[in-house]
């Protein structure tokens, strides 16, 4: 156990983690943990939380996803946040800059540090290869600034890579761990306000160019509201997180929500999760989590990790009461297999959260409530490529499980809208999900026509609804529950029937031993006659020393046509980690399919090669 200077255990530093003498929490009633008086920012909460408990741990960062090492209480951030304000503003930042930090609690500070000077941050992934850092100058362009925030050693280490690469040019790259501090004091407004940009949250990439999506101080907090409706934050409630900053649900999970409610955050690398997904399950039960989200994949792994390591033997999950799964559609078998292998850890199926949202909605549309178990529904398969919703029976016909992805709350408005007439779909069709309500953003920065196509839709017929955001995901709602069928632009179509690539993917996955999921791409090009499908699937060392390039195309073949009823005509074996994914760990597969084209991927053995 690591012990701090004074001689007391790091751990009693962490509510939850052990007796922490003098620290007394006033109980508040659930769902209304974060209501302050006047404080109409996240900056305001900040300093009210300065003012009121400012000796209380905020975020502590776990050094190797284990042990604590960073810490911030309230009064340590809002000083560094306005420090940092104020050296921003002295500097002539301007009114945006980019976020370039590594795991940490840095990132924080001077997150809140640019919400102070009203400059807005665009948070991004620090580039380790040429690729990485043409993102960088994409994102610094599209947001309007040559400013680069980001720590000495990613500064120094950029600088000795990439000293002469043509993405650097032009951009200052300023440490602020090492910059002279100016005293909190000089920092003297104006005020953040409720329709400042807070961030330019850019997307994914996950069907095309990355667009800086304009997310207001009003929006988190109307984001912030609806999380607490759905999944309350007690006095006795934590956050553990091990997603990036720079994604939407890391950004919400692992600093702007346990800010809002006041309650800790335990932080750690994406990079120490997928080293050991133990870790993440570790300190939830060590710090006594109770707030914690992941995409589907991530609880998959953890099921992985507890069959070859027995983890589920020595955690205690029973603290855990909302375990947030979504990013991606939610996999029926990723919350059996969670909640059956953690079951003995004090797992409870109402655990499991599933939800949906994006970064253009700042992060939630909807989720599965809190102690309400997932919703479970069996479809008939080939009526959803039909584009219709056929219930059934578990085991009758063709059934499919399908999960729901949950209900809207507050003033969130979903609508499932016909792709072609755009009006509201009849019950039981799938359509395209559209959104309203005060979490939906500003729109895309410096893209008026996109903005105008995205974010101000309206419905006609409807028009006293007022505008709503356009998803590109389709969906269906039966009953109060919404349900994802996936992306608009990913759909595979044969002979006038809809096919959705994750379902293909999920057969690919299964037909050999260690294949990992989340690791097969499957999409269809145009030879010039005719469409073909295309499957590109991961494989490491182990896989194929078990099996042939050969014989694993054969299975994947076999697997996709008895699953589907849709023959292959191209499967691509790639090395492990070759697959191009979101900051989120979706597949790019637009990305992956122009790397097909351009005989840009990296294969696993020759006999893969395209002839």
């Amino acid at each position: 156990m690591t012990v701090t200077e004074s001689g007391a255990p790091k751990d009693a530093l962490i509510p939850g983690a052990g007796p922490r003498p003098g620290a007394e929490r006033v109980p508040r009633t659930a769902g209304a943990t974060a209501i302050v008086p006047g404080a109409d920012t996240l900056t305001g909460i900040l300093r009210h939380r300065a003012q009121q408990t400012p000796d209380e741990i905020a975020f502590v960062f776990l050094t190797g996803g284990e042990e604590p090492g960073d810490t911030l209480t309230y009064r340590e951030l809002d000083q560094a946040a306005r420090s940092t304000a104020a050296m921003l503003r002295s500097a002539g930042t301007g009114d945006s800059a980019v976020l370039l930090y590594p795991a940490g609690l840095e990132f924080v500070r001077t997150l809140l540090g640019c919400m102070y000077a009203r400059v807005a941050g665009a948070p991004v992934q620090v580039p380790n290869r040429e690729r990485g850092l043409e993102r960088l100058r994409k994102i610094a362009d599209d947001a309007g600034t040559t400013v680069v925030l980001t720590t000495t050693e990613v500064r120094d280490d950029l600088l000795g890579r990439f000293r002469d690469s043509r993405h650097l040019a032009g951009l200052t790259l300023v440490a602020t761990d090492t910059l002279g501090q100016q005293p909190p004091e000089a920092w003297q407004g104006p005020e953040p306000q409720p329709g400042d940009i807070a961030l330019l949250q850019y997307t994914s990439g996950s069907t095309g160019d990355p667009k800086g999506v304009m997310v207001t101080q009003a929006n988190f907090l109307a984001n912030c509201l609806d999380l607490d409706r759905l999944w309350p934050v007690t006095a006795e409630g934590r956050f553990v997180s091990w997603l990036p900053h720079f994604h939407d649900m890391g950004m919400l999970f692992g600093v702007v929500m346990p800010l809002w409610a006041g309650v800790p955050a335990c932080l750690m690398a994406p990079e120490a999760f997928i080293r050991r997904p133990g870790r993440w399950l570790e300190a939830i039960s060590r710090f006594r989590g109770t707030h914690s989200a992941a995409p589907s994949f991530a609880y998959e792994l953890c099921v992985r990790d507890a069959e070859q390591n027995g983890i589920a033997g020595f955690v205690d999950l029973a603290h855990w009461r909302v375990a947030v799964n979504g990013a991606e559609p939610v996999r029926w078998n990723a919350v059996r297999d969670f909640t059956r292998t953690f079951a003995p850890a004090g797992f409870r199926p109402e655990t499991m959260c599933p939800g949906y949202g994006l970064a253009e909605n700042t992060l939630k549309a909807t989720g599965s409530p809190e102690q309400r178990r997932p919703a479970l529904l069996w479809v008939s398969a080939d009526a959803l490529r039909d584009g219709r919703v056929e219930p059934l029976e578990p085991h009758e016909g063709d059934a499919v499980p399908l999960v729901g992805s949950g209900i809207t709350v507050g003033d969130t408005v979903v609508r499932v809208v016909a792709t072609d007439t755009l009006r509201p779909c009849p019950a039981g069709t799938i359509g395209e999900i559209w959104i309203g309500g005060p979490s939906v953003a500003l729109g895309y920065r410096g893209r008026e026509a996109d903005t105008e196509e995205v974010f101000r839709a309206r419905i006609p017929g409807h028009e006293d609804e007022g505008t709503f955001l356009r998803t590109g995901d389709l969906g269906f709602q039966y009953g109060d529950e919404f349900y994802i069928a996936g992306r608009l632009k990913d759909i595979i179509i044969r002979k006038g029937r809809n096919f959705y690539p994750q379902d293909i993917e999920l057969a690919v996955e299964s037909t050999t031993e260690g294949l990992r999921p989340n690791c097969s791409a499957a999409f269809s090009v145009d030879d010039g006659s005719s469409e073909r499908l295309v499957i590109v699937v991961e494989a490491d060392g182990r896989v194929l020393r078990e099996v042939t390039t050969e014989e694993l195309k054969e299975r994947i073949r076999e697997a996709v046509y008895e699953g589907q009823r849709l023959h292959t005509d191209e499967v691509v074996v790639v090395r492990r980690g070759s697959l191009s994914k979101t900051s989120s760990g979706k597949i790019q597969r637009r990305l992956t399919r122009q790397q097909y084209l351009d005989d840009a991927l990296s294969l696993a053995a020759t006999e893969g090669a395209r002839r």
